[in-house]
């Protein structure tokens, strides 16, 4: 773990920076809307069912249903972004609505249960209902207020982990990482910091909570610990606006991938091939969870990524499965090309399929070497699947009735996890990808699909049309990967990362200079 942190310590400080900056914005904004509220509802007491039944629906949601629904909105005001997309700016929006509640409740709760006797005695003195407020309300309920804005920002420095599923940073990175690879130093190098934030965050404010409630003394050291803490805030809050202006699209060429191994090692690849052939900058949106990076593309949010000939045919076309691989490969260019205005190129030479694995053990020991001969003893075992394979319309309910399978009992689960669960014999059979690092590392068989089940998914990278308008050196660059890769090549480079733990940057750079696809000045700058 502290030789992980010594190696990476640069991105675990740009991590945190980015998780700091996720819940300081999230929870500045939902003090500044709540506390108001909160006022409110204690001189509109009507208000209050319909306020906090709505801000507790609001916690309720599940944070992938709710980026799920904010992602499409694409809300501008004077042509300015303020709702929709991937990124911190839907991120923060949701964190938002997951910060209110305490926040509300809290401040109408404190004002509320202010002694009647005490602003009698306020408006006896002449007092108005602003100097009422401001003078003795706010003061009286501060402490119960501050509680809330506790609450919400450890709730805040929790969830927004999950941010990173839509590439909105953070230590999130880390831990959708771990999962992905099944490597737990990667998990705790994103829960331990988050952990240790939330504590602090907690200790800190809980300090100032104490202090207003007890004597002068410690309010003086409070009011130091609370600058300190304001001073904090404000640099992260700052690093983060200065940073968003320099990251500015301008003349960049911005890099998408989904957020498995494979997929965040093909876009390093296009990176670095971009970063090596051209004077252009790259920026990388990695880790885009289920369809994001297509409805990114779509959105002109990225300018390319790697994807599958199937995936684009059957779940983003939503056309029938067809076998022939040239035949889908010239269906899904014409439509990207009439529907998405976005286009596919050269594939990169592998085929990503399904596929069916069970533990080498057993496939020796029942002497299994296609699907029919484990359909035939499956009422006996447990499968596990990812929700991609049980949703798509070429994943389970097709796949089942094709080859008559019964199971005793079906698990679904995070795919990457999927593996583990066959290694620790939790399940004995799944659904992985072909090009899986690890297939090796686990020692699983692969069974033949004898019955051609599975349609063809060939990697290609597409781009959208106005970025190859933009940077036309994109189109010649992109025809120099076709081929590139074999079935085979992708599956070490998928285990260099999965199974012997480098980094993928690392990874793609010395298969590009093995390929000659990098020039000596430019291996030398990426080092």
């Amino acid at each position: 773990m502290l030789e992980f942190f010594s190696h990476n310590s640069g991105e675990v400080v740009t991590l945190i920076i980015e998780h700091l900056f996720l819940v300081v914005v999230s929870v500045g904004i939902a003090v500044a809307i709540g506390v108001p509220l909160g006022i409110l509802l204690t001189r509109k007491p009507a208000l209050s069912k319909p306020i906090l039944g709505f801000a507790n629906i609001m916690q309720t949601v599940p944070s992938l249903a709710l980026f799920g629904f904010l992602i499409p909105l694409n809300l501008y005001l004077f042509h300015f972004k303020i709702l929709g997309g991937i990124g911190a700016r839907t991120a923060i929006v949701a964190l938002v609505l997951y910060s209110l509640l305490p926040i509300i409740r809290n401040t109408f709760t404190g004002i509320s249960n202010v002694d009647p006797a005490i602003r009698e005695a306020g408006r006896g003195m002449g007092m108005t209902d602003r100097q009422l407020l401001f003078q003795v309300e706010l003061p009286l309920a501060l402490g119960v207020i501050i509680a809330g804005i506790r609450v919400a920002t450890v709730i805040c420095v929790g969830t927004a982990t999950i941010a990173a599923a839509i590439d909105a940073g953070g230590l999130g990175r880390y831990i959708f990482r771990g999962l992905r690879a099944n490597d737990n130093t990667l998990i705790l190098a994103g829960a331990v910091p988050a952990a240790l934030i939330a504590l602090c965050a907690d200790l800190l404010l809980g300090y100032a909570e104490r202090a207003i409630l007890l004597s002068n003394a410690v309010k003086q050291n409070a009011k130091k610990v609370l600058w300190a803490g304001g001073a904090v805030a404000t640099a992260v809050l700052l690093f983060g606006i200065v940073t968003a202006l320099r990251a500015g699209p301008a003349q960049k060429i911005v890099v998408g991938s989904k957020d498995f191994t494979e997929q965040v090692i093909l876009g390093e690849l296009l990176a670095q091939a971009i970063e090596a052939k051209t004077d252009r900058q790259v920026v990388r949106r990695f880790d885009l969870g289920g369809n994001l990076a297509h409805e990114a593309l779509v959105a002109g949010e990225i300018d390319l990524y790697v994807e599958y000939t199937g995936t684009g045919l059957l779940a983003i076309l939503k056309e029938k499965p067809l076998a022939d691989p040239q035949q889908v490969y010239r269906r899904v260019q014409a439509e990207y090309s009439k529907r998405f205005n976005a286009h596919w190129t050269e594939p990169l030479g592998f085929n990503n399929t399904f596929a069916i694995l069970v533990r080498g053990d057993d496939a020796r020991k029942f002497n299994l070497k296609t699907v029919t001969d484990a359909a035939k003893i499956s009422a006996q075992w447990r499968a596990g699947f990812g929700q991609d394979f049980m949703s798509r319309a070429d994943g389970y309910p097709g796949f089942g009735k094709a080859y008559g399978f019964h199971f005793q009992e079906i698990r679904e689960m995070d795919l990457s996890l999927t593996y583990r669960a066959l290694a620790e014999k939790q399940v004995d059979l799944i659904a992985g990808n072909s090009t899986d690092g690890l297939i090796s590392r686990y020692g699983l068989f692969q069974l033949d699909d004898d019955r051609h089940y599975f349609p063809p998914y060939d990697a290609v990278p597409v781009v959208r049309q106005a970025a190859l308008d933009k940077h036309p050196a994109l189109r010649g660059l992109l025809k120099q990967l076709e081929g590139v890769l074999s079935v085979d090549e992708m599956r070490k480079l998928n285990y260099a990362v999965d199974g012997e733990k480098r980094q993928p940057k690392d990874v793609v750079r010395e298969f590009l200079a093995r390929k000659g696809l990098l020039l000596d000045s430019k291996i030398a700058l990426l080092k």
